[in-house]
């Protein structure tokens, strides 16, 4: 095999360099209003000295809020002295997304999160995919990724990490969720794991952390709240920045198997019928379906395939077949 091109995306930062830098992650992208146009990506780092770094990440689908909020903000406010290592920011990782309000690219319809290792030579998303995986993601001991339900689904606010192969990695991981005290903390098992950022940190035995802070497209100041002060929290632990971790209650949740997803068989009007955080009993009734088409006909009873707490739903009133209608978690200790 051939080795691949060089990436063409250009810093206009030094990774190197000690001290404060705001600048671009610059894609060049020809297109119909810009000849030679380029696509901006945000980028601030903070380097004092050696120590370890963070690579710190939003906006991976741009309809995710809490994430961009906490780290413009992080970037703007976070004082260099404080720093012993450095952090890498990148507020909203699929920019084109982001400024679109939409999951995955207009350029391209890229879902970021599907799209690793990315290609150099490819799309605008892989493009981006590509540079993290073979610029960015070397350079971190830990990565934070942050997410939220989008426009489609709502959480219960929480932070994660994946169950893993390497265990030594995967203490590590958790003790960073824990450090992070969101309300919920999970354990957590992804249904699609092909291309996903995590994955591709993971594989390169990096501590990767992620959150699911509400949803519906929007932000709550709870959970912004969160965020914000959680990523101090995990800066903190990792020892990157100075000050102790303010530590809250946090509930511990697992996703053993997927029997938690639960997925709507027909299009129609969707009947939350229990509320997020409240428990669920083994076969029990948690939405139903409506059809539209004419009146008359009985709702589809969505029902839990094992207990638990519902730790997340589908947002939108209409629901399309194949759509996650909700997602189940098991409480395993306080």
């Amino acid at each position: 095999m051939s080795a691949l091109r060089p990436s063409p995306i250009t810093p206009t930062v030094d990774f190197e360099r000690d001290g404060v830098q705001h600048g671009f992650l610059r894609l060049p992208y020809s297109r119909d209003d810009s000849a030679w146009g380029s696509v901006m990506i945000p980028v601030c780092v903070m380097r004092n000295g050696k120590g370890s770094t963070a690579l710190l990440t939003g906006g991976n689908h741009g309809d995710e809020y809490e994430g961009p909020l906490a780290l413009y903000e992080l970037a703007r406010t976070l004082d260099p002295k404080n720093v012993s290592g450095t952090v890498i920011i990148v507020p909203a990782m699929n920019y084109p997304a982001f400024r679109a309000g939409t999951r995955t690219s207009p350029i391209d319809k890229g879902n970021m999160n599907r799209s690793f290792p990315g290609r150099p030579d490819g799309t605008v998303t892989e493009k981006i995919a590509d540079y993290f995986q073979r610029e960015l993601l070397p350079r971190a001991d830990i990565v934070f990724d942050f997410h939220s339900g989008g426009k489609t689904l709502d959480f219960v606010p929480f932070c994660a990490a994946h169950t893993l192969p390497d265990k030594a990695q995967e203490k590590k991981a958790f003790a960073a969720v824990e450090a992070f005290s969101a309300p919920f903390s999970m354990r957590m098992t992804e249904i699609d794991a092909v291309g996903m950022y995590d994955t591709a940190a993971e594989e390169m035995g990096k501590v990767f952390v992620t959150t699911e802070l509400g949803g519906g497209g929007t932000s709550r100041a709870e959970t912004v709240r969160i965020a914000r002060r959680g990523i101090l929290n995990v800066l903190r632990h990792a020892g990157i920045v100075d000050g102790e971790v303010e530590k809250g209650r946090t509930q511990w949740l697992d996703m053993p198997s997927g029997d938690c997803f639960a997925f709507a068989e027909d299009d129609g009007m969707i009947e939350t019928v229990v509320d997020l955080g409240e428990p669920v009993k083994d076969g029990q009734v948690v939405a139903r379906i409506h059809p539209v088409g004419r009146t008359g006909q009985p709702p589809q009873e969505i029902r839990a395939r094992m207990s638990g707490l519902l730790a997340a739903r589908h947002f939108p009133g209409l629901v399309k077949a194949g759509d996650c209608v909700s997602v189940l978690a098991v409480a395993v200790r306080e």
